[in-house]
C-alpha cells in the first residue's frame, strides 16, 4: 500500500545535539516532512496536548523517568499519536515492554541503515494510522460497538479462552487486525502458536491472501534455503526444475515462521535482507521480486537470550519482534481447561458422526483439573481424544482419563488441596498403575487394603454427591 507522505506532520523529541543534527538532515531536508524537533520534556508534552502529529519520534534515556511510564505519558497526553522509539538501549526486555504498552516501532539508533529505517517507521506508521482511522469510521456507522470489542470478539471465535492470563492476549491480539506490522509469538511447545497465527490472518486485511505457515526446525539446513526464498532450474545438483519458495507462495498474504530459533546464523543474514528490502532473489537467479507479506514468528525458546548466547541476531530479532505476544502455558489457564475440553468433545463426536455427543463427568473434570500438562494444550487433545474412545456409553468418567503416569506424580505437590483430597489422588494413581490389584497397591503404600477399600468408598460416595447436586 503507498503512503501518500506530503505535509506529514512529525513531532520529534531528543536531548542529544548530535541526534539533533541527524533527524534535520535525515528528515528536516524533505519538503514532505512537517517537523518540530523539541529539547525538553514539558515543552514537549504541552505542545502534545495541543497538536496531534501523524508520527512521533521519542527516546527513552531521560534521567529519573521510567521508560515505561515516559511511554504512557506521551500517550496519555495524544491518543492519537504512533509513537517510533529511537535510542541506544539494546535490552530486549525493556523493548518487548514498550512494544506492549503500544509503539509502533523500534530503532537502534547506532545502525549504519538508519536513514532508510526511520523512512520505513515513519510509512508503517502512517499506514497504521489511515487504517485504524479508515476501519473505526466504517464500524461506528454501522454499529455503537467498540472497535476492540469487536476485534476481540472475532478472536474469541476461533481462539478459546476467558481466564485472566488470556485476556492480556486478547489485549495485543486487538492490535493485530489493521495493520501489517510483524507479530511475534512466544510461549512453550503446545499452547497454540500456529492457531493464533492463524486467527490474526483471518482477522486482519490481508484474509484473502493466503496463509503459509513453514516450521523450521522439521526442514533440513541445507534445504531450508531454498523451501523459504526459492530456486532456478539447475541452480544446484538435484535442481531439475524452478521452485518457488514459501515467501512468493505467501505474497499478498501471510508467512507464519513456526521456531525461527531454530534457524541458523547463516540463514539469519539472508533472512534480515529479506524482511528489510522487502524482496528476494531465488537461488540462480539474478531477478530481483518484490514482496508484500506479513511475517508472525513463534518460538519456545528464549529469543532474548538467545541473543546474547550469540545464536539469534540481534538486528534480526528487533526487526521480527513487531508486536511481540506471549502465550501462557496451559496450567496458568485453569479457567480454560474445561472450556477446552468440551470443544475437544465435540470436535472428535463431529469428526467420528456420533448420534450423540460425548459427555464428561464430574470426576473426569475433576481429575482433568487436577493435571499439569507439560504438553499444553496439545497434550489435552490427546488426552480427551483418548477417553472419547475408551469411555462406555459416550460417558467420560474419572477412570477413563489417563496421564503420563510420571508427570501426574510430578504435578500432584504443585496443586493446592486437602490432604484428604491428596490422599485420594495418591490411591487413585497406584490403582491405576497396578490394573486396580487392591493388594498389591496395599503392600505399596504399606497400608492395610481395608483402607484401601474405604478410600475408593469414600471417593465414590464424593463423586456420587455432586452427581446429585446437578
Amino acid at each position: 500500500m503507498h503512503i501518500e507522505e506530503k505535509d506529514t506532520k512529525l513531532f520529534i523529541i531528543e536531548q542529544d545535539e548530535y541526534y539533533q543534527k541527524m533527524f534535520r538532515h535525515y528528515l528536516g531536508d524533505n519538503p514532505a516532512y512537517q517537523l518540530t524537533l523539541f529539547h525538553d520534556r514539558q515543552t514537549f508534552i504541552h505542545r502534545l496536548k495541543q497538536e496531534t502529529p501523524e508520527v512521533i519520534f521519542t527516546d527513552i534515556h531521560f534521567t529519573n523517568i521510567d521508560p515505561i511510564q515516559w511511554i504512557q505519558e506521551i500517550k496519555a497526553s495524544c491518543p492519537m499519536g504512533n509513537i517510533i522509539v529511537t535510542s541506544t538501549i539494546k535490552e530486549p526486555n525493556i523493548i518487548i515492554s514498550l512494544f506492549k504498552e503500544g509503539i509502533v516501532d523500534y530503532i537502534i539508533k547506532d545502525q549504519h541503515n538508519l536513514q532508510p529505517l526511520l523512512h520505513q517507521s515513519i510509512c508503517r506508521a502512517k499506514s497504521l494510522r489511515l487504517n485504524t482511522r479508515e476501519t473505526t469510521s466504517t464500524i461506528f456507522q454501522k454499529e455503537h460497538i467498540p472497535l476492540d470489542a469487536r476485534i476481540r470478539e472475532r478472536f474469541k471465535k476461533t481462539i478459546i479462552g476467558d481466564s485472566s492470563s488470556m485476556e492480556k492476549v486478547f489485549n495485543l491480539l486487538e492490535k493485530t487486525p489493521n495493520n501489517n506490522i510483524t507479530v511475534s509469538l512466544f510461549g512453550e511447545t503446545g499452547t497454540g502458536k500456529e492457531v493464533v497465527a492463524h486467527a490474526i490472518h483471518q482477522q486482519s486485511n490481508r484474509s484473502k491472501g493466503p496463509f503459509v505457515a513453514v516450521n523450521i526446525s522439521a526442514i533440513p539446513e541445507q534445504l531450508l534455503e531454498s523451501e523459504l526464498f526459492g530456486h532456478e532450474k539447475g541452480a544446484f545438483t538435484g535442481a531439475i526444475s524452478r521452485r518457488v519458495g514459501k515467501f512468493e507462495e505467501a505474497n499478498g498474504g501471510t508467512l507464519f515462521l513456526d521456531e525461527i530459533g531454530e534457524m541458523s546464523i547463516h540463514l539469519q543474514s539472508k533472512l534480515l535482507r529479506v524482511v528489510q528490502e522487502k524482496e528476494l532473489t531465488r537461488i540462480g537467479s539474478n531477478e530481483t521480486i518484490r514482496l508484500d507479506v506479513r511475517i508472525i514468528t513463534a518460538t519456545h525458546r528464549n529469543l532474548s537470550q538467545e541473543v546474547k548466547k550469540g545464536n539469534f541476531r540481534e538486528d534480526l530479532f528487533y526487526r521480527l519482534m513487531g508486536i511481540p505476544i506471549e502465550l501462557p502455558p496451559l496450567r496458568k489457564r485453569e479457567d480454560d481447561i474445561l472450556k477446552i475440553s468440551h470443544f475437544f468433545i465435540k470436535e472428535f463426536s463431529k469428526e467420528n458422526r456420533l448420534e450423540k455427543d460425548v459427555s464428561l463427568s464430574k470426576g473426569a473434570e475433576r481429575k482433568l483439573m487436577s493435571y499439569q500438562y507439560p504438553g499444553n494444550i496439545r497434550e489435552l487433545k490427546a488426552i480427551i481424544e483418548l477417553a472419547a474412545v475408551m469411555c462406555n456409553d459416550n460417558n467420560i468418567r474419572e477412570k477413563d482419563i489417563q496421564f503420563p503416569q510420571t508427570e501426574d506424580m510430578e504435578s500432584l505437590i504443585l496443586q493446592e488441596k486437602t490432604l484428604k483430597e491428596y490422599t485420594f489422588q495418591i490411591v487413585e494413581y497406584f490403582m491405576d498403575k497396578y490394573n486396580n490389584n487392591v493388594l498389591d497397591v496395599a503392600k505399596r503404600l504399606n497400608i492395610g487394603k481395608s483402607t484401601i477399600y474405604r478410600y475408593l468408598k469414600d471417593m465414590e460416595e464424593v463423586e456420587d454427591k455432586e452427581m446429585s447436586r446437578l
